[in-house]
């Protein structure tokens, strides 16, 4: 039966537009063109329509194969900048494929990611998992039945576009090194976290090619009071060097010493990571390692999506799709956070 007459049940357009008291043209679009009107209106005339018996032609196709135009990206830390970049590049690819990218945000929850998932899939045409604090598996179950690309992690045979943390984190080794440096201690984030996994494997390695001591502390929160944190343990135990999990960190961390009486590069280097805006504003300047942020997020879109606007490709190797890692280069800027190594003066303070 058309739309615009009645339903299975007798039910019509114009019954569900006065029960969810909205217009009759904004159920044809809720029910037809989902991604046309607001993901809370569209929930709630389906709610109504189904309620009151509505079951129209469109309403039985599933969201899944008519398509909605609409991507949801979910982020850990919404006021984390390095998920600011990655959105900003992810909406700018979005607007070119002509499809409307809705970001959530879980608070570093695990449950929270879940349920948000759960919730959206239906009303989606796939999923951008930034930092996924998932288990790869949960993800694997998702993208088995929707289209999904996680940013800033890998995850086999589903398709993950990252930074090349490991050789990155070398080259700033690399850099500490060459400065005189013989410790380095990682400040450590987020347990859960895949790119610390990395990060910290690719020290290790470092440590072993370069004969350094690597030391870890943490895991901490990904934030300026992790970094805050992380400096009292640091105090305890002190290297000549810190590589921070992120640049938020590494601040935190500058800031706690700074204020106990240690000088920031003469006493302890500085390292962060994902080259924020305040990386440059704080002083000293703090030299850091670059991920290419807005690419990420623009190429985890590019993935997604094909050239026929809210048509979307799948986001798993099954479907003609490498479940290798798109890697993206990472490098080291370098600032005035760090310096050589600590004379033996100074060293006798730490």
């Amino acid at each position: 039966m058309d739309q615009e007459g009645a339903g299975d049940a007798g039910v019509t357009i114009y019954d569900v537009a006065a029960a969810a008291g909205v217009a009759p043209s904004t159920v044809s679009r809720a029910l037809a063109k989902p991604g046309r009107v607001s993901f809370r209106t569209a929930e709630h005339v389906r709610r109504v329509a189904t309620e009151l018996g509505y079951r129209s032609a469109q309403m039985q196709v599933p969201l899944s194969e008519r398509g909605t135009g609409v991507l949801a990206m979910i982020v850990a830390d919404i006021a984390n900048p390095v998920f600011v970049g990655m959105i900003r590049g992810a909406e700018s690819a979005a607007q070119q494929h002509n499809l409307t990218l809705a970001v959530i945000e879980t608070q570093e929850s695990e449950p929270v990611e879940a349920l948000a998932l759960n919730r959206l899939e239906a009303t989606v045409d796939g999923f951008l998992l930034a930092s996924s604090r998932l288990s790869d598996q949960a993800i694997r179950a998702v993208a088995k039945r929707k289209p999904v690309v996680v940013l800033n992690r890998s995850v086999g045979s589903v398709t993950s576009v990252v930074s090349d943390n490991v050789r990155a984190i070398k080259k700033a080794a690399e850099h500490l090194v060459e400065l005189g440096h013989t410790s380095i201690a990682y400040l450590a984030g987020p347990e859960a976290s895949y790119a610390d996994g990395t990060r910290w494997r690719g020290l290790q390695e470092a440590g072993i090619e370069l004969e350094l001591r690597i030391s870890r502390i943490g895991p901490n929160l990904p934030t300026l009071r992790g970094g805050a944190a992380a400096a009292q343990e640091w105090a305890r135990r002190p290297a000549g060097a810190v590589i921070a999990f992120n640049d938020l960190m590494a601040i935190g961390f500058t800031k706690a010493v700074t204020a106990s009486g240690y000088r920031v590069p003469d006493d302890v280097s500085v390292i962060g990571f994902d080259n924020i805006v305040d990386a440059e504003l704080v002083r000293p300047a703090l030299t850091t390692i670059a991920a290419p942020l807005k690419d990420i997020g623009a190429k985890a879109v590019g993935r997604l999506a094909t050239r026929a606007a809210r048509e979307i490709t799948p986001g798993t190797a099954r479907d003609g799709q490498s479940g290798e890692p798109v890697l993206l280069p990472a490098w080291l800027v370098v600032r005035g956070s760090t310096g050589p190594r600590p004379s033996r003066a100074r060293s006798r303070r730490l």
